[in-house]
């Protein structure tokens, strides 16, 4: 009865280890993939992939946050375009909106500063409102007497 069982569990693990290796762009990708059953719309094989995340423009810097990972994306007349689709939700400059772009994923080079993962926007797919109370911050002041 025990060689049973033992048997029945050693053949359970083997058959559940998944020998199928990908390489490191592939697994990237598929972490940020949000939203949508494979990462593409209907224009698939084309190399981009569709994000869905939070998205600011602040200072020289604009950044896409889903809920793993920081994105920065490349300053180019597409994510200008973006950030006036947004201006219309933002009651503060720092405020973030939810979106859902496609784009080239690709890491930074290795002599610059920034996020790991950077993002070209090809296309933007959706602007939607801020849910109410995402965009909540403490703000601090100093009021001189």
């Amino acid at each position: 009865m025990k060689r049973i069982i033992v048997v029945t569990l050693m053949m359970l693990t083997v058959m559940s280890c998944k020998t199928e290796t990908k390489p490191e762009d592939v697994k990237a990708s598929e972490d940020l993939k949000e939203g949508y059953a494979n990462g593409n719309t209907n224009r698939q094989n084309d190399g981009l992939i569709t994000i869905q995340g939070q998205f600011v423009y602040y200072g020289d810097a604009a950044i896409l946050q889903t809920s793993t990972k920081l994105i920065g994306v490349v300053t180019d007349k597409k994510m200008h375009d973006l950030e006036a689709q947004v201006q219309q939700y933002k009651k503060e400059p720092t405020d973030m909106v939810p979106v859902t772009v496609r784009g080239r994923l690709f890491k930074k080079p290795a002599d610059e500063e920034g996020w790991e993962d950077r993002i070209e926007i090809k296309e933007v797919l959706k602007v939607s409102a801020p849910k109410p109370g995402d965009n909540e911050v403490i703000k601090l002041e100093n009021k001189q007497q």
